[in-house]
């Protein structure tokens, strides 16, 4: 099998006017990044074909540390679905520097199911991560400079919410203090830093409506209280022009394709373990104006991204998926049923039947939102006919469709059977509304508690005293200066590998608590992030990082895989 780097080189590529004209895109209307890559204005989106076309969501069971496939599976099902005749369009997040060299390498699919040109969308593609990272240091720098310019002025901040990101992962700078030296180096106070993705600036990216939604959000970002208590915002700093000038580009969907040429909206942040892991409303929009079928993903398992698809991304866009697709892998399920992480390539029917229960939970959870489901099966050259029979008889007693995914292997014939599947069960038993986990007007402990009790199977939810804090300093900002924090959905960050905030704690775990670690407060994303269990938002490096095995041999990038 050849490597995905090797396929992405041998595969031909249509220039992307020839991508665009095909779902009837103008060239004058494309900003180019080369031959291969464009940026599309949100201007185009049309409100009445998106009511007329369907969007299916692609998660997965709680993932192993190489994950489950999600994105193969994406790709894979816009290809079978082209394959077999029907219009397709896949809206993806972009990868994000971090892990491209760190733990899992590339993520612009795999095999013969990728979007291309993968080396270009894994590494700097049009620079929207590094357009976010810019303009989220330069309100951190704009902040430090406010403060010590008006310090004599009786200026001060009795708090500032307001950190630093990189897209690397870099535990050294997840707590640090700047200011250090002479007073001309500026005010001294601590920080830290987050990865890319987890900022705010990429949630008001991925959750704005249009540019004027933009600036609306840029504004209301709360960078902490004035000695007097007052809330502090980049409003009040009067940058939010030059933040919006930063983002001007990056704000605007990118058009690429896949291995067969289909139309790939890539644009916004991954991480749905500490962010809400969805790529952007725009991106979404645009690829459902133009396309009969939209694909799209939301980071790791469904207890993480496809909660936060719904009860943050589809509650404030309106956008109401028609299917969902829960993928599940042989491997993945092993790891649940008690099988060591150093077997589960191994055959084992009975390590795969006791993983089930995990499968089932998720099943049960994406239905509790009205979700009509189907289990995809992420085919392994070490899965054997007597697991994917199990699995298939296991789907069939649940009254849920399973299909197998090949796609990593054959490209879109390999998924035509997933595909259709899909259509048939689209237009058989299409979703039903989606049935929001908690309410608008629930208190914070209560959202916490519906997601946590409901989703991922607490038996409660424990708020640390940092928490509590910022609980009441939520209700003081909203009593005294109507900010409406309370009513904002939340993005609950914990780990990826477990429903519990235990990463080793797989299966179906009960009778766990969520500790609630903190809390941070985005109004201008308006969202509440609840950062649980010991996850860190600032990731660290494996001891043998990606980044040893990438390198550029004769003029070609090696190890982005």
């Amino acid at each position: 099998m050849k490597t995905d780097i090797e396929i992405a080189r041998e595969t031909v590529l249509k220039p992307i006017t020839q991508v665009a004209a095909s779902i009837g895109i103008q060239e004058d209307d494309l900003q180019h990044y080369g031959k291969y890559i464009a940026k599309v204005p949100e201007s185009l989106i049309d409100d009445e074909k998106i009511k007329q076309n369907k969007l299916i969501l692609v998660t997965a069971i709680t993932p192993t540390k190489a994950g489950i496939g999600k994105t193969t599976v994406s790709i894979g099902l816009a290809l079978g679905l082209q394959s077999i005749g029907k219009n397709a369009v896949v809206a993806l997040r972009e990868p994000s520097l971090g892990p491209c060299f760190g733990m899992k390498g590339g993520a612009a699919g795999g095999g013969y199911a990728q979007v291309l040109p993968m080396d270009k969308i894994n590494l700097h593609f049009t620079g929207d991560f590094h357009a976010i990272t810019s303009a989220h240091n330069m309100i951190a720098a704009l902040l430090d400079n406010y403060i010590y310019q008006h310090k004599d002025e009786g200026f001060a901040m009795k708090e500032v919410l307001w950190k630093r990101v990189l897209d690397v992962n870099d535990r050294n700078l997840r707590y640090v203090v700047t200011g250090l030296g002479a007073k001309t180096n500026g005010v001294t106070m601590e920080s830290g830093f987050d990865i890319t993705p987890a900022s705010e600036i990429m949630a008001i990216l991925c959750l704005a409506q249009d540019a004027d939604d933009l600036r609306r959000r840029v504004e209301n970002i709360l960078l902490g209280t004035t000695i007097d208590g007052k809330p502090f915002t980049v409003k009040d700093m009067g940058v939010a022009g030059a933040i919006c000038v930063l983002l001007q580009d990056a704000l605007h969907p990118n058009l690429v394709q896949t291995t067969e040429q289909t139309p790939a909206f890539v644009h916004g942040g991954p991480f749905a373990n500490i962010a809400h892991g969805c790529n952007s409303v725009l991106a979404t929009r645009l690829a459902l104006t133009y396309g009969d079928y939209v694909i799209t993903e939301a980071g790791f398992g469904a207890d993480l991204g496809a909660e936060k698809f719904y009860d943050i991304k589809c509650r404030k866009s309106g956008l109401q998926p028609a299917l969902t697709v829960l993928v599940a892998t042989t491997q993945g399920l092993k790891m649940h049923g008690g099988v060591p992480v150093d077997l589960i390539k191994q055959p084992n029917l009975e390590g795969l039947r006791d993983g089930l229960a995990n499968l089932d939970r998720h099943i049960q959870n994406l239905q509790g939102f009205g979700q009509t489901v189907v289990v995809c099966f992420n085919r392994f050259a070490t899965d054997t006919d007597e697991e994917i029979e199990l699995c298939r008889q296991h789907c069939a007693e649940l009254g849920v469709g399973f299909a197998i995914n090949n796609a990593f292997l054959e490209g879109g014939k390999g998924a035509e059977t997933l595909a259709q599947l899909v259509v048939d069960t689209i237009e058989q038993q299409p979703s039903k509304p989606l049935q929001f986990t908690y309410t608008d007007e629930a208190t914070v402990e209560e959202k916490a508690t519906a997601v946590c009790t409901k989703i991922y199977g607490a038996k409660n939810v424990v708020f640390s005293a940092a928490a509590k804090k910022m609980l009441q300093r939520i209700a003081d900002l909203d009593a005294q200066y109507g900010m409406g924090i309370a009513k904002y959905p939340i993005c609950i960050a914990k780990t990826q590998y477990s429903f519990s905030a235990d990463q080793k704690a797989y299966g179906v775990p009960t009778g766990f608590s969520i500790n609630v670690r903190d809390i941070v407060i985005n109004t201008g994303a308006e969202m509440l992030v609840l950062v649980c269990g010991d996850i860190m938002r600032m990731p660290g490096l494996p001891k043998s990082p990606q980044a040893e095995r990438i390198d550029i041999v004769d003029g070609e990038i090696e190890g982005l895989s």
